[in-house]
């Protein structure tokens, strides 16, 4: 149940180097609206779309995948790639790379436990969620929802596993 802002570390290992989080979301678009995840992170309940943690061994893609059905139990199908954003936390210093995919819903399995923190999975508009901007869980929620509505598409082998 990664979310891009789950870690609190400052971003070094055991050797003290430094190394940015690398994060996948997916923006999944239905009749106008976004999939998006309510859940509980530092106490507060914020929106994100659902995200969370490159795992090792994982592609991006299988990732993307991962995430959107753990925190939303929605099957998608990926269709391209949005963008790649950086981003520091303000309040922690940490530095997230994250890759986002634009997606289809396939199916949704309402009997599915959602993740730990993830309070429900819910479908909004860009203007409802723009009028939650405070509860947004980093300022990378509407840019990722901008550059889907802006038509902003790369083909999915701009990200390959080697």
């Amino acid at each position: 149940m990664s979310t891009p802002l789950a870690a609190e570390s400052t971003g070094r290992d055991d050797d003290r180097s430094w190394f940015p989080h690398v994060t996948v979301a997916t923006v999944v678009a239905r009749d106008g609206r976004f999939l998006m995840v309510e859940e509980r992170a530092r106490g507060q309940l914020v929106l994100n779309q659902p995200a969370g943690h490159l795992e090792p061994g994982e592609s991006l893609q299988a990732a993307a995948l991962r995430e959107t059905l753990e925190e939303t139990g929605w099957t998608v199908e990926l269709e391209h790639l949005l963008g790649v954003q950086q981003w520091t936390s303000p309040r922690t210093g940490s530095h997230f790379v994250r890759l986002n995919f634009a997606a289809r819903p396939l199916v949704h399995d309402e009997r599915r436990t959602l993740d730990q923190g993830i309070v429900r999975a819910l479908w909004m508009s860009r203007a409802e969620l723009a009028a939650e901007q405070a509860r947004l869980r980093s300022p990378l929620v509407l840019d990722s929802i901008d550059d889907w509505l802006s038509g902003r598409r790369l083909p999915l082998d701009a990200v390959r596993l080697l």
